[in-house]
Parts: structure tokens; C-alpha cells; sequence
């Protein structure tokens, strides 16, 4: 049978239960999809150590020796095993603490010792090692590199730990030598040197050196990719074939506002963007645009001059806000720079009463608005428009896939689409993130904006940071304090919100000082944040709750406690909540003082750079896309297998790169020699894996 269709409970050493607990944890249903759980390391079974080589507690090792005595200390469940092993030179202790009474132990017999050793009391020791008699020991076990597989508790539970999967996996080495379907063109595999699916398979558990597994990896990563590609493209293609509202006119509303009411000189960043927006706008195909920018960098008045754009053509624009705070502000900021005479903007929120919203939406159905801001208010079924042509999202990752598509249905033919964010993207993730969208990016602020200065201090400097505070206030400025939780937890040994906030009410007195966090009603929420923005108060103490899209000028330091909790990206949102006026703005990072080396790496980028695009790369790689705060809430909508995008840039190029060359020249998939393809992306759509509906 073949691997594809082989029911995992059949294969050897499987059994009932254990197929259960892999279709539950691992969504594995047969023989292929268990040879599709990669490994993600491996030990050199080759080398065998002295005991003195052993130098840390994350390479395991063997070693050959023997026992020289043991004891039994406890009794019953409390019971441990005590063994002295020597490797003729030198002794190291070893100790189980489970399962003693299985433990057989014998005197002046050579065995092969091999797990990862540990460090108690200044010194190395081995708990439940690997003890195979010499006797025993298969040539399988000492060469060649061992792989070792990811698990979770309830697969460990029933006996599925690394060495359990990967017996599994031997047992199905056999049948593997069989073959297995190819998912990749064979013009493909010899143009960027990939190693047969089948090889890659063998080559990825049991490589018989470095350098094939290497080869099975690129392949695998490459396919990974590929697919990703392939589907995003495809949607991509789909997208340019819409037809779209044409917008050409540059007219009357746009020309007045950019001649007499801009309240700077745009960024020769924001020049092009507009350009390339209009273009798009123009073309007569439906646009869907992502626009980075990084804070401050003038986003909101780029999706003003559209707007405008969209209302010389006739059209209607709405602007979508994952907040209130945020659709709040847009509205002021928006309403202060544009005369009601060039166009007429409106707000619409869950705060909008019935009495208000009547007006406004039979305002909005005549065509009399032009510019609708909201929340998740604008999906709703009564609100409709006249002509609707352009559709902003602001922070679009905030918002579901279902939530985005009832705008795009608020008109008989789909509006134009840009997406906004203030994350920076590394290009790997925008390429499978938002891959089919096209990508315009705001890479300069506006002039006279001074850099936040970003210092990193320990807690016992706690003193110096509190004679900081009462400096900066005395001279005006307004003070951001950031906290990583609402309420206490005793594990993480954290100084929560409101502690925090008595704290500073004791230590500043004569201030006050304002709290928000986003389990507080919205009412009391937006009360406490006018108070902040009205300069009412001096000190504002909030969780994460204000990362994004509060604008007060006059507040000019951020002091983030407990910063080693946050991620890159969501430190340098943070720190994008000052720096906002014309005074020198600073953000203060406090953490514990005794830091891991991946914590001070992120204390260091932060201080060193405010490049945002330079530090979501640094992100990607030190955490991985799952965990990006800031630029997927969720991390990304896709599981990886074996790619990783924080370091396999350069095989995501390729793989888009093949992608795109394939669907240029067969759009659809139905040649011959690419209907490998469609079988693959048919099967993919039927298991649920399809990442071309993700954007």
C-alpha cells in the first residue's frame, strides 16, 4: 500500500492509542504525513566523548565505560537510583528518579552512556541516560547523525518522546525505499539542483552525513515554500484580473488640499507612494496595496490625499481602525487639516448613538460623506454607501479575514483596497504574509523629527529613572509608563499594573497620574486617555493598550518596565508613542538584572538602532514568526514545517522566483508537465492548508 494511503494506527509500533494522540497533536493521519515530521536537530552518533570533554548541557554525548557501584536512596514513589560511572579516567554520577525498578545494573560490563548530561552543584552528572550493554549496541547506534524530533506531554505520555517517533520512522525506512509520489517537476528539481522527494525523505531522519542532509533539507524547504508561493501568486493573478473602479482625475478637492491646507512638505517617500497608489487606482484594475510605514512616518496623511482622490472620481472612501482611541484620532487629525468645504469626513463607532448615526447614514447613502472613519461599527449590514471605491484598513492584521470581506461587499463591483501598517514587515514575512498584495513602503520621516534617544537600565537604577521623571515634568513634558500585565503573577515575579500605579502615586505625590488597560470599560478607557491627551494629567500608567495609534505630542518619555517580556517589534511600537513633537524624546527600558544573552541581544538593537525595518528582521530571526508581536497577533496564519523565514530568505526568493515563472507561463495550471501542481495544491485545499486565502 502506498505510504500515502497507509493508515497511521497500522503502521509498526503504533497502535490505537497512539494513533489517536498523533492525529491529535500532530494532525497526523498516515504513514507520509508521520515521514513529514521532520527532525529539528541531530547528534552525531559518531563521536564518542571522555567524560573531562564535556563542556555544556546542550550536546548529547556518549561514552563508553563502566559501572563501578550503585545505590538506592527512598523508598516507593520517592525512590532514586544512584550510579557511579567511569570512563577509565575519570567518574561522573549517574541518577533515575523514575522507574527504578526497571534499571538493571551489572559490574564489569562495558557500556555505551549516551543522553545529556546536566549541572547540579557545579557539577555534570547524567539524569536517565541511555545505557546500552556493548553487547547490545547495533552499528545503527554509533553512526552517522541521530535525529531528534520535537513532542509534546501527551505524546510523551504515551511513550511518543524523540527516540518513540523516531523508531516509527525506522520502521517505515523499508517501505519508503519504494517511493513516494513527486510533488515537484522534474525541469524544477534539475534547474535549482534539488534532491528526488523520496532521497529527501531517507535523508531528512537518517543522513548519512552532514552534507546529504543538508540537501534534503533545501529540497524540503524549498518545496515548503514553492506551494506557499504558488497558491499566494495564483491569488495574486486573480487580483490583477479585477476589474476596478478607474479613478484618473486629479481634480478640484485634491489640488486645493495639497496647495493651500498641507500642513508640512511631504517626504519625497510619501511623493512616491502616492504615486504608486494612483497608479494602481487608475489603471482600471482593482487595487490591493499593503502600505508600510513606520511610526510617525505619515501614513495617515497619505490615506487622506487617496481619499481626496477617490472623492474627485465620485467615489466614497472608508477608513477602518482597529480602536475607537485610534478611529478617534483619525477623525480629529483628519477633520483639523480638511476644509468641510473639500470634502466631508464623518466618524462612526459602537459609541455612536441611534440618534446620531440616523443622520449619518442617510447622509452616507446619498453620497454626501466622502470619508467614513470607524471601528468595526462600518460592517455592519444598515451602514451603506453611495458609491464606495476605496476601502483603508489601518492595522489591517487586527482584523479577521471574514470581518475585511463584508467591506469589500458594501458595493455591487469590490473597491479598491489598501492595507496600512505601522509594523514594519521583514520582507520574507511580507512575502508570505501579504505576498499577494502589492507593497509600497514610507522609509523617511518627516523633517525635524528627532530620533528617540533609547537608554537600557537594570531596576536598581530605579532611583536615577524616578529623579528623570520629575526633570522632564518640571519642564513640561508628559510621561508614558508601560507594564506587561493587569494583574500579579507570582510565577513570572513581575510588578503588575497596579502596583505599578501605586507605586508612582506614592513616589509622585504632587502629580497626577492616569491608569488604562484593556479590561477596563471603554467609557472609563477613553476618559482616562483624554485626560493623558488634554495634558490633565502627567503620568500615564498602561499595559500594551496604547502600542498603537495614541498621538500626544507633549508626552516625551516612554519608560517600559519589565522590557526583557516584550519582543523587538513590540518594544519599538512602543517607543513610537513619543517622539511625536519637536522636544528630544527618550524611551527607558528596564529589566532585571540578570539578563539571557538572546534578552541583552534585544536591549542592544533597541538601543542602538530606531530603524524599524532593521529591527523586525532582528525580531523574525531571534523569535521566529510565530511569535512577532505586533505584526500577526496569532503569529503567522501558517505552520511551518521545516522552513524557517527569519533565515531562509534567500530559498524563499527561489522558490517565488520558480513560482512565478510556472504561473506566468500557464496561469492556470493545466500543461501537461504542470498538472504536478494542481494535484498537489487540489490535495493541499482539501487538508486545509490553503495559504492563498490569508491577506
Amino acid at each position: 500500500m502506498e505510504l500515502a494511503h497507509l493508515n497511521i494506527g497500522y503502521c509498526k509500533g503504533v497502535g490505537t492509542k497512539r494513533a489517536d494522540t498523533l492525529r491529535k497533536e500532530l494532525h497526523i493521519e498516515t504513514a507520509l504525513d508521520m515521514l513529514r515530521v521532520y527532525p529539528y536537530k541531530y547528534t552525531d552518533r559518531s563521536r564518542f566523548y571522555k567524560i573531562h570533554e564535556i563542556e555544556d548541557e546542550d550536546t548529547a554525548v556518549q561514552i563508553v565505560g563502566e559501572i563501578l557501584e550503585w545505590h538506592t536512596i527512598g523508598v516507593g514513589k520517592g525512590q532514586r537510583l544512584s550510579a557511579t560511572f567511569t570512563d577509565g579516567l575519570h567518574q561522573i554520577e549517574l541518577v533515575w528518579f523514575r522507574g527504578v525498578q526497571y534499571v538493571k545494573l551489572e559490574k564489569h560490563t562495558p557500556y555505551l552512556l549516551f543522553g545529556k548530561p546536566s549541572r547540579f552543584n557545579h557539577q555534570y552528572n547524567f539524569v536517565h541516560p541511555e545505557l546500552t550493554p556493548m553487547a547490545k549496541v547495533t552499528p545503527q547506534m554509533t553512526q552517522g547523525l541521530e535525529p531528534d524530533y520535537n513532542t509534546t506531554d501527551k505524546m510523551k505520555s504515551c511513550g511518543l518522546n524523540s527516540k518513540g517517533v523516531r523508531t516509527i520512522i525506522a520502521g517505515l525506512m523499508p517501505q519508503l525505499k519504494n517511493g513516494v509520489p513527486e510533488t515537484m517537476g522534474q525541469d524544477v528539481l534539475d534547474h535549482y539542483h534539488l534532491m528526488g522527494l523520496t532521497d529527501a525523505l531517507v535523508n531528512i531522519h537518517f543522513p548519512k552525513d552532514t552534507a546529504t542532509m543538508q540537501k534534503a533539507r533545501e529540497r524540503l524547504k524549498f518545496e515548503e515554500l514553492f506551494f506557499i508561493q504558488l497558491q499566494i501568486l495564483k491569488k495574486k493573478k486573480r487580483h490583477e484580473q479585477n476589474i476596478g473602479f478607474p479613478m484618473p482625475t486629479v481634480g478640484r478637492r485634491f489640488n486645493r488640499f495639497y496647495r493651500e491646507c498641507l500642513p508640512f512638505e511631504l517626504t519625497n517617500a510619501q511623493k512616491r507612494v502616492v504615486r504608486e497608489i494612483h497608479g494602481d487606482m487608475k489603471s482600471g484594475h482593482q487595487m490591493n496595496r499593503l502600505l508600510q510605514g513606520d511610526v510617525g512616518s505619515g501614513k495617515t496623511l497619505v490615506a487622506l490625499l487617496c481619499a481626496l482622490l477617490a472623492a474627485d472620481n465620485g467615489y466614497q472612501t472608508c477608513i477602518m481602525a482597529p480602536t475607537e482611541i485610534l478611529a478617534n484620532q483619525h477623525f480629529q487629525t483628519l477633520s483639523a487639516m480638511l476644509p468641510p468645504d473639500i470634502a466631508t469626513i464623518a466618524l462612526l463607532t459602537g459609541s455612536t448613538t441611534k440618534k446620531q448615526r440616523e443622520p449619518l447614514h442617510e447622509a452616507l447613502r446619498d453620497g454626501r460623506i466622502n470619508i467614513l472613519i470607524g471601528t468595526h461599527a462600518l460592517i455592519e449590514d444598515e451602514v451603506q454607501f453611495a458609491n464606495l471605491g476605496l476601502v483603508i484598513i489601518d492595522e489591517q492584521h487586527r482584523f479577521g479575514v471574514a470581518q475585511r470581506a463584508k467591506l469589500w461587499n458594501k458595493n455591487l463591483q469590490p473597491p479598491h483596497i489598501l492595507v496600512m501598517t505601522a509594523t514594519p514587515i521583514p520582507r520574507t514575512l511580507a512575502m508570505t504574509v501579504y505576498g499577494d498584495l502589492q507593497v509600497s513602503i514610507i522609509d523617511e520621516l518627516p523633517p525635524g523629527r528627532k530620533p528617540v534617544h533609547t537608554l537600557h537600565y537594570s531596576i536598581q537604577r530605579k532611583a536615577s529613572v524616578n529623579k528623570f521623571i520629575t526633570q522632564q515634568i518640571e519642564q513640561g513634558r508628559q510621561i508614558y509608563v508601560v507594564f506587561p500585565l493587569i494583574k500579579e503573577n507570582e510565577k513570572l515575579d513581575l510588578l503588575d499594573l497596579q502596583n505599578g500605579f501605586n507605586e508612582l502615586c506614592e513616589t509622585f505625590p504632587n502629580y497626577r497620574i492616569s491608569m488604562v488597560h484593556g479590561q477596563m470599560k471603554a467609557k472609563d478607557k477613553d476618559e482616562q486617555m483624554r485626560r493623558f491627551v488634554n495634558g490633565e494629567t502627567q503620568i500615564l500608567v498602561a499595559t500594551t493598550v496604547i502600542e498603537v495609534g495614541v498621538n500626544v505630542p507633549n508626552a516625551s518619555v516612554m519608560i517600559i518596565e519589565n522590557a526583557e517580556r516584550f519582543g523587538l517589534s513590540q518594544l519599538h511600537q512602543l517607543r513610537g508613542r513619543v517622539g511625536r513633537g519637536a522636544d528630544q524624546s527618550y524611551c527607558l527600558l528596564l529589566t532585571k538584572l540578570e539578563l539571557t544573552a538572546d534578552t541583552r541581544k534585544r536591549m542592544d538593537i533597541m538601543v542602538a538602532t530606531n530603524d524599524g525595518f532593521r529591527i523586525a528582521e532582528a525580531d523574525l530571526q531571534l523569535r521566529g514568526p510565530g511569535d512577532m508581536e505586533g505584526t500577526l497577533q496569532s503569529g503567522t496564519p501558517f505552520d511551518l514545517k521545516i522552513a524557517n523565514l527569519g533565515t531562509d530568505g534567500q530559498i524563499l526568493e527561489l522558490a517565488r522566483k520558480a513560482a512565478g515563472e510556472i504561473l506566468d507561463k500557464d496561469p492556470q495550471l493545466s500543461d501537461e508537465f504542470n498538472r504536478i501542481y494542481k494535484r498537489q495544491l487540489d490535495l493541499m485545499r482539501q487538508t486545509g492548508e490553503n495559504w492563498g486565502e490569508i491577506s
